[in-house]
């Protein structure tokens, strides 16, 4: 399908996409891993196995086993912690957002956040941006039982919306989260602020940006 294109809606992932963070998150794993887990994560483990998904399954993908509730807690508690005290006062929107958000709204197509972070990083993240009353719908990772690369979130997201998340654009910059998009059958445009653009084109995005620069434009 060619551009321009209107979607009926479009659906965003959150880290890496609204705002370049993945650095405080990646930087978070590791020390919180170490820490807790005595496990030292490599670049390739950062970028197969923790990138674009919830906290229970990525604990899974590293340990090899399903994270009791304490253990899962307590990292999560530490690891988010950790990426928030990073993160704090660092936060920018990707270039271009603001400009692309309006254009959305200037032809009446809604959009919603679909991401695997839970209330407080959503809250912390859209508080820094200013963006808390442009994203009135949101799922987020508590919302789904199966996380990023599973459909699920993306179905749901267009749902939210009452779309079919086949007519509906899905923006990711992380290899299971263009996975997810589509498998849930969306049009997917990643941004390349965490994943080289081939390795988001071999995922399955149709396309591969490094910002948001000239998207009014793009839609129909």
């Amino acid at each position: 399908m060619n551009w321009p294109w209107r979607p009926a809606g479009v659906l965003f992932d959150m880290d890496g996409v609204l705002t370049a963070n993945n650095a405080f998150h990646r930087r978070a794993w590791q020390e919180v891993a170490a820490e807790l887990l005595d496990l030292q994560l490599t670049e390739h483990d950062l970028d197969t196995k923790v990138d674009g998904g919830r906290n229970p399954e990525i604990l899974e993908r590293l340990t090899g086993q399903v994270p009791d509730e304490t253990l899962l807690r307590t990292f999560h508690d530490a690891k988010e912690g950790r990426y928030r005290d990073l993160a704090r006062g660092a936060l920018r929107e990707v270039t271009g957002l603001a400009a692309y958000l309006d254009a959305l709204q200037d032809r009446d197509i809604p959009f919603a956040l679909v991401t695997s972070g839970d209330a407080v990083n959503v809250a912390f993240a859209l508080e820094a941006l200013g963006l808390q009353s442009r994203f009135t719908v949101r799922v987020l990772g508590e919302d789904v039982t199966r996380g990023k690369p599973d459909p699920e979130p993306f179905v749901l997201g267009a749902a939210r919306l009452g779309l079919d998340p086949r007519t509906c654009l899905a923006h990711e910059d992380a290899v299971n989260g263009v996975r997810s998009a589509v498998g849930a059958g969306c049009r997917v445009v990643a941004l390349s602020t965490t994943a080289p653009s081939h390795v988001l084109l071999e995922a399955g995005a149709e396309r591969s940006v490094p910002d948001f620069r000239g998207w009014p434009e793009w839609l129909a």
